[in-house]
């Protein structure tokens, strides 16, 4: 929430992606979610973008899992609203708008690189766990038109090596990245027809009217290129909070697998 912001027109939001079953630390960040939106307005947004992990199992069980922890939304998924549909597989139409408004700036192009050119290419990020994309492979200017606008390609975002992304986290104080060696031009709309998660993310809080977005800091990098979209799109950023990650026993991240959650709320089967 903005320091000088009153609290009732705080909106936050939890938006899980039913690919699987929640595990404590998606619960945890969901609870600070919540109590950071006492007062103001709290929405539930389902990312279910992608139809070939994305299943009705998993979406019941995110539900379930999230009431029986005692969390209260009121507006969402259930409950409806004003800005829905809630559901982000129905909310094509706006991220294809927002798609579009990036094309006409000059700030999308269509790429064709693999994967595997792209991890030859040999540049890794220095804080982040992936591939950087050349920048002498993005052209200036896009030359596509739009003659069967998206297609079936991949649309990156353009970035300008040498560029610093920096935004203030009501957790983590300043957070800044250096584009060109801890991000690069990135997926915005994918061959499939689907939105990417920063693209859909940044138009549905934008369209929501969300104030705050309380996250793992795993998504720090992800806060930092939606900073970069709500710039280009002329949108005021929200305010973030980036919540400290559990690990499992062996230090490493907690992945979505059984549905356990024994030590939130013993009931859970």
């Amino acid at each position: 929430m903005s320091e000088n912001k009153p609290r009732n027109s705080y909106r936050g939001r939890l938006a899980p992606t039913p690919s699987g079953y929640l595990h404590e630390g998606h619960i945890l960040t969901f609870r600070i979610a919540w109590e950071r939106a006492k007062g103001g307005a709290f929405v539930f947004r389902m990312d279910d973008l992608d139809p070939d992990r994305c299943t009705r199992e998993y979406a019941q069980a995110c539900i379930s899992d999230i009431k029986g922890m005692g969390v209260i939304w009121n507006e969402g998924v259930e409950y409806g609203g004003s800005f829905g549909p809630y559901l982000q597989s129905a909310r094509e139409e706006f991220y294809l708008e927002a798609l579009y408004s990036l094309l006409k700036l000059n700030m999308i192009y269509p790429c064709f690189r693999t994967r595997k050119e792209i991890r030859s290419a040999g540049l890794v990020s220095r804080q982040e766990n992936e591939y950087l994309y050349p920048e002498n492979w993005s052209p200036r200017k896009n030359n596509e038109g739009l003659k069967d606008f998206p297609g079936s390609k991949n649309w990156r975002f353009r970035t300008k090596s040498g560029d610093k992304i920096t935004f203030h986290d009501k957790k983590k104080d300043l957070v800044e990245y250096s584009v060109g060696s801890e991000l690069s031009d990135f997926i915005v709309w994918r061959k499939n027809g689907i939105a990417s998660y920063e693209l859909a993310t940044v138009v549905d809080d934008y369209r929501v009217n969300i104030s705050e977005v309380v996250r793992g800091e795993d998504l720090l990098v992800s806060s930092a290129r939606q900073c970069m979209l709500y710039d280009a799109l002329g949108w005021k950023r929200p305010d973030f909070y980036h919540c400290e990650l559990l690990t499992d026993n062996k230090g490493k991240k907690l992945s979505k697998s059984s549905r356990n959650l024994p030590r939130l709320f013993p009931s859970s089967k």
